[in-house]
């Protein structure tokens, strides 16, 4: 059934000539007898009773103009909603991130987006690292934070702080004593929460390494994403060494900074030669409140 059908039935229950339908419609007189044929077939039954070139409806025709009618108007509205929706379609955005830290990075940017352009429809995605580089390639996001160390080769990196390297723990661990405590120190503080790159960047990982060999046997918790290592650290069991990303710091933990280590670069990719002017600002605004 489709709507030339319909409207080829409707006119013709209309007028009761196939003649006059076919001259309003612009169609040939043939052709609205045939798809009101075609229609009858479909139905399984006549529609019209035709005897010469009079025809009237039959009873089943009188029931299904209602039907008919609604069905049109059903498509009409249906068409012009997909219409409407296409000519105010929001502007989008993918951005992907790695985990919940990177989030709160996004926050105030994102709130600052929307206040310049509320037709902004951001779509946010936590991203598994086997794929995140994938979905940057074909376009599905634009936008990802990465550390320059493990920022994806086929993608274009700009750099937003320099983030030290510091340990994390309770204010009540013993660590917690110390202003920035030493190598010595940190193998000899209990557990350790550790994560395995790419979650985490290699100079973090390496550093990592060398804390846990120093650590007796099972003094070392692997982990497989930095929310697990966070709540470890929340609830006590261990501490951590990572990046310092200021804006992301929980208020319940302590960050003592690392001496003798270098900086890590975290940042954004996106594609290579990037225009838009959504990715462009949002970037900036990344700058702005992170700096």
């Amino acid at each position: 059934m489709n709507t030339t059908q319909l409207e080829c039935f409707l006119t013709a229950a209309n007028f009761l000539n196939f003649s006059r339908a076919a001259e309003h419609l612009q169609l040939t007189q043939p052709a609205v007898s045939h798809q009101i044929r075609t229609l009858e077939d479909e139905l399984g039954v006549s529609l019209f009773n035709r005897a010469g070139r009079k025809v009237s409806l039959t009873q089943e025709g009188h029931l299904f103009v209602q039907y008919a009618g609604e069905i049109l108007k059903l498509a009409g509205m249906s068409r012009s909603r997909l219409l409407e929706s296409a000519q105010i379609r929001p502007v989008r955005l993918g951005i992907a991130c790695r985990n919940t830290m990177e989030l709160a990075l996004l926050r105030p940017a994102l709130s600052q987006l929307r206040e310049e352009q509320p037709e902004l429809l951001p779509a946010i995605r936590i991203v598994p690292f086997d794929s995140i580089e994938n979905q940057l390639r074909e376009g599905q996001v634009q936008v990802m934070f990465s550390y320059q160390e493990i920022a994806p080769k086929n993608g274009e990196y700009r750099e937003l702080l320099r983030c030290p390297l510091v340990a994390v723990c309770l204010p009540d661990h013993p660590l917690a004593l110390q202003a920035s405590p030493t190598l010595p120190q940190l193998s000899e503080a209990g557990r350790i929460a550790v994560c395995r790159p790419p979650i985490c960047p290699p100079t973090l990982f390496a550093l990592q390494g060398r804390i846990a060999t120093l650590k007796a046997p099972g003094q070392t918790i692997f982990c497989e994403s930095w929310e697990v290592i966070h709540t470890l650290v929340e609830t006590g069991f261990a501490f951590t060494v990572e990046t310092d990303l200021p804006q992301a710091r929980r208020p319940d933990l302590r960050y003592l900074p690392l001496d003798g280590f270098e900086p890590l670069s975290f940042g954004v990719v996106t594609l290579p030669g990037g225009r838009d002017p959504m990715v462009r600002r949002l970037l900036a605004l990344l700058q702005q409140t992170l700096s």
